[in-house]
């Protein structure tokens, strides 16, 4: 099979499938290693030619230059014989926090690592490198002390802060695993991941705070741990002065992080041993246990950080994500911390106290990269130009739109290179895209669309799923076999530039949080009085997605308005309050195949008014349903236009 060419006039033909051939002996063995933090002699056009052509040497090279290793590896890539099983940096050990503390710590200690900036506005603390450095090895040492070790699964629940960056470095300096669950989750949904990775302990605050608002973190971890047993403790750190309960397994964190020592010697791991798992949605309900290993991971955070985001030493660079979500991961922490960056840590919310936080801070912290949500920039219109113009935001020189492992970006580029707008335009060093058709063959040429899918492995990929590796080649790989399925639909232009066109799965994105339809069905589906439920996707103006649930009762009721209220109730407490369906519609019956499938194209449709192209529909087991769902829908529309 031939993977077409790459963009940019560059035309490899890439031959075999990489995913699944053989290396030669000897491919990727390592040489000298080149200067720090550098890239082999080359511009850009040159990287993203051999990183396609010779991923093998290409990134032995980088990672050599850029790693700090206990242990030399032998060999940069091994694709393994099936899709997915690529394997990266072999017989090479490291530490992930020595290379993102120890390093800077000897060279420069007083380096700003962190700026957190606190919920409210002038309250920001800065954190050397020496100071994270030693809140990390505390806290690894209060770990082991309880009894976490090498290869044991940690849940971290705590709101933005240098003391939740530490409890990540705290895992990877003793090669505990972390699973960082977003602090704004409920009791249930913290459980479920709790329970699907087998951790052994939890690291969380008493007390959130956020946009003014209080959050009870150590309630929900109280609540979520009764039906948990692999927990053997729960750390509790001290955001605000509110005493909390604490039971049998509660240990007050900073009581016994002052009791530890300020040095702890870092545990040396194999390059795939695991790092971290993250939990994201997925089209069959359950969350995925997304796992990321050692060095492949942190050489693409750290390389993507530097490369897309020009980033120069002395910048102020600054992530606004939640740590609980890959982008936090990747570009708050992992990425800036190998670079030696100075981070900033956001907790508050864009609209707090007023719409002009965002450039308040800018101006403040003297901010040079700025890397936020869409979702938050959608909000922001709303409140118009002048909170932006408010503020000196001279400082910035880059501006980036959120993703968790950039692949492709307008950056790096030539200097002449234009940016167009809203087009991700150039793919990452070593990524190689393509577009498929339906029939699974690659679409040739320029002004095309199709799947987007990519030919070959990258160190940053994630390499399974937890405990359901058969899920991660079916998510991933069984859709297009041989190439990686992103998800995503995307053009490519006559220039060779990619555009994403949207979602190709039953995956929405709300404000942020990628969320399966399925999970949303399954919530509602513990409602007695509602045997069948169809959650869609929609267009929404502030939060990029929203979610439009369909549902057909049981029996005729006049507690409609009751059991609406219920669901969004329901769906609040089992996922997050964000998870909420926006319109509730009730339905007599929904669009099935005659196999019982729900055709949630056809909802998609209704509800975005395309009626009038509803394609092909000779599937459904009953045509006249249709027509049903549109007249209940303008019904509906009607009613709450008035």
């Amino acid at each position: 099979q031939s993977a077409g060419s790459l963009p940019l006039g560059v035309g490899i033909s890439l031959g075999v499938l990489p995913w699944v051939r053989g290396v030669p002996r000897g491919a990727g063995r390592c040489s000298p290693a080149g200067a720090p933090g550098a890239l082999p002699p080359g511009g850009y056009r040159a990287w993203r030619e051999r990183a396609a052509r010779d991923p093998a040497g290409f990134w032995a090279d980088v990672a050599r230059g850029w790693l700090r290793w206990d242990s030399p590896f032998h060999t940069a890539w091994q694709p393994g014989d099936t899709a997915g099983s690529a394997r990266w940096f072999l017989g090479g050990r490291l530490n992930v926090s020595v290379n993102c503390l120890d390093q800077h710590v000897e060279k420069s200690p007083n380096r700003v690592a962190l700026i957190w900036e606190r919920d409210e506005p002038g309250t920001a603390v800065h954190v050397t490198y020496r100071e994270l450095q030693d809140l990390t090895c505390r806290l690894a040492n209060t770990l082991k002390k309880y009894g976490i070790q090498k290869g044991d699964r940690v849940a971290i629940y705590m709101s933005v802060s240098p003391l939740s960056v530490a409890a990540m470095l705290a895992c990877a300096r003793i090669g505990a695993v972390h699973t960082v669950v977003f602090a704004g989750f409920s009791a249930e949904s913290l459980a479920g991941r709790i329970m699907d990775s087998g951790c052994k302990a939890v690291i969380t605050y008493n007390q959130g705070v956020r946009g003014g608002r209080t959050i009870e973190l150590k309630a929900t971890v109280d609540e979520a741990v009764k039906n948990c047993p692999s927990i053997k403790h729960v750390f509790v750190a001290q955001r605000t002065d509110n005493k909390v309960h604490m039971g049998d397994r509660d240990i007050p964190l900073e009581e016994e992080m002052t009791k530890a020592d300020s040095t702890c010697i870092p545990e040396s791991m194999d390059s795939e041993d695991v790092l971290f798992m993250l939990y994201t949605s997925g089209s069959t309900g359950k969350p995925k246990g997304i796992v990321h290993t050692q060095a492949g991971y942190l050489l693409y955070a750290a390389l993507t950080h530097k490369y897309v985001f020009d980033y120069q030493q002395g910048d102020v660079f600054g992530c606004v994500a939640d740590i609980g979500w890959i982008t936090g991961h990747s570009y708050v922490v992992y990425g800036p911390l190998c670079n030696g960056a100075t981070s900033v840590l956001f907790e508050s919310t864009p609209v707090y106290p007023d719409p002009g936080r965002y450039w308040e801070v800018v101006q403040r912290l003297k901010i040079n990269q700025f890397y936020g949500a869409p979702t938050a920039i959608r909000l922001l219109l709303n409140y118009g130009e002048e909170w932006v113009k408010k503020y000196d935001r001279s400082s910035l020189r880059v501006l980036g739109s959120e993703t968790g492992g950039i692949c492709i970006a307008p950056r790096p580029s030539e200097e002449e290179a234009e940016i167009v707008p809203a087009m991700a335009m150039r793919p990452f060093f070593g990524i190689v895209p393509v577009l498929m058709d339906e029939n699974g063959e690659v679409i040739e040429g320029n002004d095309v669309s199709g799947a987007l899918c990519i030919a070959q492995p990258w160190p940053g990929m994630a390499r399974t799923i937890h405990g359901d590796h058969q899920r991660f080649i079916d998510a991933y790989f069984k859709a297009y076999p041989g190439y990686y399925f992103t998800g995503d639909g995307a053009y490519r232009s006559h220039e060779g530039y990619y555009q994403i066109t949207g979602r190709m799965d039953d995956v929405i994105n709300i404000s942020g949080h990628r969320l399966g339809t399925a999970e949303i069905e399954d919530a509602m589906a513990d409602h007695p009085e509602v045997p069948e439920t169809a959650v869609v996707g929609y267009p929404h103006k502030i939060k990029g997605e929203g979610a439009f649930a369909f549902i057909v009762l049981k029996e005729q009721t006049a507690r409609v308005d009751h059991i609406k209220e219920e669901l969004k109730t329901i769906v609040a407490s089992k996922i997050a309050k964000y998870a909420v369906p926006d319109h509730i519609l009730v339905v007599k019956r929904l669009p099935k195949t005659r196999s019982g499938k729900i055709m949630r194209r056809l909802l998609r449709k209704v509800i975005t008014e395309q009626s009038s192209n509803m394609g092909d529909v000779t599937t459904l087991d009953d045509p006249s349903v249709v027509k049903e769902i549109l007249d209940a829908y303008q019904k509906y529309k009607e009613k709450n236009s008035s």
